[in-house]
C-alpha cells in the first residue's frame, strides 16, 4: 500500500477518482475523511495491478467513455464496487471550473461527486450488450456512408446535365442505363467513375443487410425483444436497440423516469411557483430516442386507419398540436409502455385502460 497511502494519520482508501484515457489513467484516492492519499497517473497496464492494493468495497468511479464498462467489470471482478457517472454530473464538482480542466482535476471531480449521496451512477453494461449494440452502431455507420455515397453518384451526375428524382430506388433503376447511353455527355474516365462509385452503393447494401440479418437474429431469439418489438412505433430495430442499451429496465422505479433519462421529457425553466417548460432535454442515449421517435413518426401517420385508444389518442393530438409534437408525445408514450411491460411481465396491449388504484377514505371517529 506504500504507493497508496500517504502522510501520517491517514487511513486506507475508501474512495477513488479515475479519469480515463488511451494510454495514461489518472487516479485520485481519498481515505474516509476526504484525506487525498494519492493523486497520480498510471500507464494503461499497470491500472489493474494498482486496483488490486485497494480493500474491497472501495468505491471506484470513472466518467462515461469508449472503455468504462470494460474497467468497470474488471473491478467488480476484484470486488471493488465500480460505477460510472455522467459526464455531465462530474462537471459542477470541479473546483477550478471549466478554465482548469486537466486530467488530475477531472478525476478529482470524479472522486467528489462519487461521494454523493444522490448520485446518479450509469448501469453497467454486459458483454452481451455491447456486443448488440456494435451491430447498431456499424449499421449506423453503413447508413451514413451509403447516403454520403448516394449523394456523390447525384453530384457526379449532375455535372453532366443528368438530374433524377431524390429516391435512391429511382437512381438505382435509372444508374446502369445511364452508364449504357453513349448520348449523353459522360466520357469513359467519367463512366468508370460512376461504376466504382455503384459498386460501392451495392456493397454497402449488402453490409447493411448483413447488420440486419444480426438484428432480425436477435429479436427472433430473444423473448424480450420480441416482447417490446409488439409495441406500436418501436419494431425489431428499436427493440433489439432498447433492450440491449437499458438491460434490466426495474432500475427504473416508474416508466416517467425512463422516459426522463431517454430524453424525452421537457426542459423546465420554473420558478416562484410558475411552470414554464420548452423543448425536450434529449439527455441519454441519442440513438435510442431517435429510433423511439422515429417509429412514433410512422404509427402518427397511421394512426387514423386503427380504433384502439392509443391511436385515438394520437390522431386527435396530431390535429390539435401537429404530427411532430404527437410523434414525440407518442415516443414519451411508448417509452413509459415499454417500461411497465417489461417490468410487470405482461403482453402489449393496445386496449388496454389504466385505472388508478381506489383510495380507502376512513371516516372520523364522531365525538
Amino acid at each position: 500500500m506504500e504507493q497508496i497511502t500517504r502522510g501520517q494519520g491517514r487511513g486506507e482508501a475508501v474512495r477513488v477518482g479515475v479519469d480515463l484515457a488511451k494510454r495514461v489513467i489518472q487516479v485520485h484516492a481519498v481515505d474516509a475523511a476526504g484525506h487525498v492519499l494519492t493523486s497520480r497517473a498510471l500507464a494503461r497496464d499497470k491500472f489493474i495491478s494498482w486496483c488490486a492494493q485497494l480493500p474491497a468495497g472501495c468505491i471506484v468511479a470513472m466518467e462515461t467513455s469508449s472503455s468504462a464498462h470494460h474497467w468497470t467489470r474488471k473491478l467488480i471482478g476484484l470486488g471493488l464496487d465500480a460505477g460510472i457517472i455522467a459526464a455531465q454530473l462530474v462537471s459542477p464538482y470541479r473546483k477550478q471550473g471549466a478554465s482548469g480542466k486537466n486530467d488530475a482535476n477531472d478525476a478529482a471531480a470524479i472522486c467528489e461527486a462519487a461521494g454523493r449521496p444522490q448520485m446518479h451512477f450509469v448501469p453497467v453494461k454486459t458483454i452481451e450488450q455491447q456486443s448488440m449494440l456494435c451491430v447498431h452502431r456499424l449499421r449506423e455507420g453503413f447508413k451514413a456512408e451509403r447516403v454520403a455515397c448516394i449523394n456523390r453518384i447525384r453530384g457526379l451526375l449532375a455535372e453532366f446535365g443528368l438530374v433524377f428524382a431524390q429516391s435512391p430506388a429511382v437512381l438505382e433503376s435509372v444508374l446502369a442505363d445511364v452508364l449504357e447511353d453513349a448520348s449523353n455527355e459522360m466520357n469513359t474516365l467519367a463512366r468508370l467513375v460512376l461504376q466504382r462509385a455503384q459498386s460501392q452503393w451495392r456493397e454497402l447494401d449488402a453490409h447493411l443487410a448483413w447488420c440486419d440479418e444480426r438484428i432480425a437474429a436477435h429479436a427472433k431469439d430473444n423473448p424480450t425483444v420480441k416482447k417490446a418489438a409488439a409495441l406500436m412505433g418501436i419494431g425489431p430495430v428499436g427493440a433489439s436497440a432498447s433492450v440491449a442499451t437499458v438491460g434490466d429496465f426495474k432500475q427504473f422505479k416508474n416508466g416517467a423516469q425512463f422516459g426522463a433519462w431517454i430524453g424525452l421529457v421537457p426542459r423546465q425553466h420554473s420558478s416562484g411557483g410558475k411552470n414554464n417548460l420548452g423543448g425536450i432535454t434529449k439527455r441519454g442515449d441519442t440513438y435510442l430516442r431517435s429510433l423511439l421517435i422515429q417509429g412514433a413518426k410512422s404509427a402518427v401517420m397511421s394512426a387514423h386507419k386503427r380504433s384502439d385508444p392509443i391511436s385515438q389518442w394520437t390522431a386527435a393530438l396530431r390535429e390539435r398540436a401537429g404530427w411532430q409534437k404527437a410523434a414525440v408525445a407518442l415516443a414519451d408514450k411508448n417509452a413509459r409502455i415499454l417500461w411497465a411491460v417489461m417490468t410487470k411481465g405482461e403482453a402489449f396491449d393496445a386496449r388496454h385502460v389504466s385505472v388508478k388504484p381506489n383510495t380507502t377514505v376512513v371516516a372520523p371517529v364522531a365525538a
